[in-house]
């Protein structure tokens, strides 16, 4: 208790009863999160399994059981600590007789939901061509999240898209039931469909949790809100943690009105404001309030901090995105250069993916190591896909998308004709497309030779699944890619993309191996079962030596001492999809305060005048947020030439004595443009000695062309970069 601060002792030391704690950016909410529970349990002696605590990712959610246990000094498992997708998969299964599913449901991730609805635009007379199945999956999602079923969205349709997505859901549903399978959005709803209509189901769960527990409540839908009032019912001991400043997720369902009106549900609610700030400086505190201050939805709250005043925040005018990944290039050098900070220590935050691929190449050529975010997920590349379909059909013989994938990979003489008729049989019969396979010799119109293959593989799915309550899940994987083929299918092909991909099924298999041994569980559902709710973030590794480059959306939660964020303009930040809505402009303002919150010690907000939009300049203007900065707050320097239109000017003049850098180097530089005149030797800490070709701007603003020893020229600008003149 001694680690706390005032408002955080008070918030963990709060008895019985709502309790909304405000906790502002870096003011240690996750740690009065586990001091709560964690007293909860050793002093006032309530039992771990009447503890339901929830968090956004699994990464927060082992983390938090690895500090209870620490702070208890004994096992914290028993309390049901873990994601909302994953609570409620655990009740679904544990509840599983009063729905239509059984405990071996499926989860079906974003291609697998795809593949079903493409199905169910079919079935429903609904053309792919007319509306995308990308756009059908997130109006439904949109439904789900609002606790609204097919029947629900078919009454309130009110215009020709709104009939044509209910008859898609409603095949979709069909769908869903037939293949024993939930989506994301099922999970939630399904666990409040189930609580509302079967009572004693109700009154288990809301006697059974005497305390209930939600973290970033700021995030949460209408059917997570539904869920955590439902299951805080009977005791009312209800603890929310959360940020309206940091709610950024309302395009996937997130409502900002559940924390906004917390004190409206619960009238008798302590309300606890966390504002002491142990993150970031006092200047990259003050530009984040200059900035979120401008929201009118929201609670008033302003952080501070015992941290110094550290380096102003910089804004760095650029001409192009080109100019602009050069400066992340050379920024990240030149910190890195006296090894003062390291590469991890680096975040580049931008809106939108398509914003890395420039920041990529200027950063590679440099030699600069970086991992990026959010790609391509390891769960979602295709091999990896192939054989989790594998097991799924082992653990549910109803999943029909599943097995449909992979019943002719490797390839194995069953044809997209073979699987229709396979399908239809099966159709026909009432019965599971696993089962027919196992008659496929009966189907009408099946070649020879895809009836003798479908059988073995249906002999092959039958003697695994006698193993799944014995065996351990790695081994069940192990057997799998043996016995289906998939491996020696892969070697033969002995090209560099299939060693890859042979790379990746072996990494599955040592993924299952360590998530047995930390977890306890050995079991195929429960390995599969993680890696379906698993998030972009839980897989990132901290402990690489590389830039972080990520979307703003992903960085939520992480801390990083030195952050970048480019793309500081109107139409990227804020998007230009929020500019008709005020609603959505605050939302864009929040992403931006949250990306300036992630700083520790230093901030550069990076702009381009123009910038290259489907094979067209574009000329960009500065964003509105820049001018919402305050301009004691800020350091504008500019490395642009031919300025297109700006609502600040290029550069701001200040008194000598008055200006900061985040980049040390820049005050101490001492060069006279004279000295580094063509002819020039020079050397720099990466890229070693070179001839200055020619050099261009003045002051601040000097930019040098130098030719290295390998023959390659760079573009260097003097402020930048630690150059170093050879004497003669």
């Amino acid at each position: 208790m001694r680690d706390l601060n005032p408002a955080q002792l008070e918030a963990v030391r709060h008895g019985d009863g709502p309790l909304l704690v405000l906790a502002g950016a870096g003011s240690g909410k996750t740690r009065v999160l586990t001091y709560r529970i964690a007293r909860l349990i050793s002093e006032r002696g309530v039992s771990p399994r009447r503890i339901f605590a929830v968090t956004f990712t699994n990464k927060a959610a082992d983390e938090m059981k690895r500090r209870i246990a620490t702070l208890i000094g004994g096992d914290s498992g028993l309390a049901w600590i873990g994601t909302f997708h994953s609570m409620c998969a655990r009740i679904l299964r544990a509840e599983a007789r009063w729905g239509w599913w059984t405990p071996g449901f499926s989860i079906y991730d974003e291609t697998d939901q795809i593949a079903l609805i493409k199905e169910s635009m079919e079935k429903a007379g609904v053309s792919a061509s007319v509306f995308t199945p990308k756009s059908i999956k997130g109006a439904i999602s949109r439904a789900k999240d609002k606790l609204k079923n097919a029947d629900l969205c078919a009454q309130e349709a009110g215009g020709y898209y709104e009939e044509c997505v209910a008859k898609v859901y409603a095949a979709y549903e069909r769908g869903l039931v037939t293949n024993n399978a939930l989506d994301f959005d099922d999970l939630i709803m399904r666990a409040v469909e189930l609580l509302r209509s079967n009572p004693p189901v109700l009154e288990a769960y809301s006697t059974r949790f005497e305390h209930v527990l939600v973290d970033e409540y700021q995030d949460t839908s209408h059917a997570q809100y539904a869920l955590v009032n439902l299951l805080s019912g009977h005791h009312r001991n209800i603890c929310v943690v959360g940020d309206d400043d940091q709610s950024i997720y309302g395009w996937r369902g997130a409502d900002i009105s559940n924390i906004l009106d917390f004190e409206g549900d619960h009238p008798d609610a302590k309300v606890l404001t966390l504002d002491q700030n142990y993150r970031s400086t006092k200047n990259i505190l003050a530009a984040a309030h200059d900035v979120v201050v401008r929201n009118r939805k929201r609670k008033e709250k302003k952080l501070w901090t015992e941290r110094p005043d550290g380096a102003a925040v910089e804004l760095v005018r650029t001409g192009n995105e080109y100019q602009e990944a050069d400066v992340i290039r050379d920024v990240v050098l030149s910190r890195t250069a006296d090894a003062e900070i390291d590469y991890h220590d680096f975040a580049v935050l931008y809106r939108t993916h398509a914003q890395s691929r420039v920041i990529e190449d200027s950063l590679r050529r440099a030699g600069v190591p970086y991992d990026i975010i959010g790609g391509v997920r390891f769960y979602e590349r295709a091999e990896v896909k192939d054989i989790l379909a594998y097991l799924r059909v082992i653990t549910n013989p109803a999943d029909a998308v599943s097995l449909a994938r992979i019943v002719n990979v490797p390839p194995r003489k069953i044809g997209q004709k073979s699987l229709t008729r396979l399908t239809d049989a099966a159709g026909a019969q009432g019965c599971s497309l696993v089962e027919t396979l196992a008659r496929a010799s009966d189907v009408d119109g099946l070649p020879a030779a895809a009836a003798t293959a479908a059988e073995s593989l249906a002999v092959m799915f039958a003697g695994l699944r006698s193993k799944v309550e014995t065996a351990r899940c790695d081994s069940i994987i192990q057997e799998v890619l043996a016995d289906s083929g998939y491996v020696a299918w892969l070697e033969r092909q002995a090209t560099e993309e299939a060693a890859q991909r042979l790379a990746n099924v072996e990494e599955l298999l040592s993924a299952a191996g360590e998530f047995a041994e930390a977890s306890g569980e050995e079991s195929l559902a429960a390995f599969l079962e993680q890696v379906s709710l698993v998030a972009n973030i839980d897989l990132w590794q901290d402990r690489a030596n590389a830039v972080s480059l990520m979307t703003l959306h992903n960085a939520k939660g992480l801390e990083f001492r030195a952050v970048l964020i480019p793309g500081l303009e109107d139409g990227l930040l804020p998007h230009e999809s929020a500019f008709q809505n005020d609603e959505e402009l605050e939302e864009e303002r929040r992403l931006f305060y949250v990306g300036m919150t992630r700083a520790m010690d230093q901030l550069t907000l990076i702009s381009a005048d123009t910038r290259r939009r489907g094979g067209v300049m574009d000329t960009r203007v500065l964003s509105r947020f820049a001018d919402e900065i305050a301009p004691e707050h800020l350091e504008v320097t500019s490395i642009s030439f031919g300025r297109g239109p700006s609502r600040r000017p290029a550069a701001v003049s200040r008194p000598a004595d008055r200006r900061r850098s985040v980049f040390p180097d820049y005050e101490n530089y001492s060069q006279e443009r004279s000295e580094l005149g063509p002819g020039t030797r020079v050397v720099h800490p990466s890229w070693g000695e070179g001839v200055v070709l020619d050099v261009s701007g003045l002051g601040a603003d000097t930019i040098v062309r130098v030719r290295f020893g390998d023959d390659t020229e760079k573009r260097i600008m003097v402020r930048y970069a630690k150059l170093t003149i050879v004497p003669d």
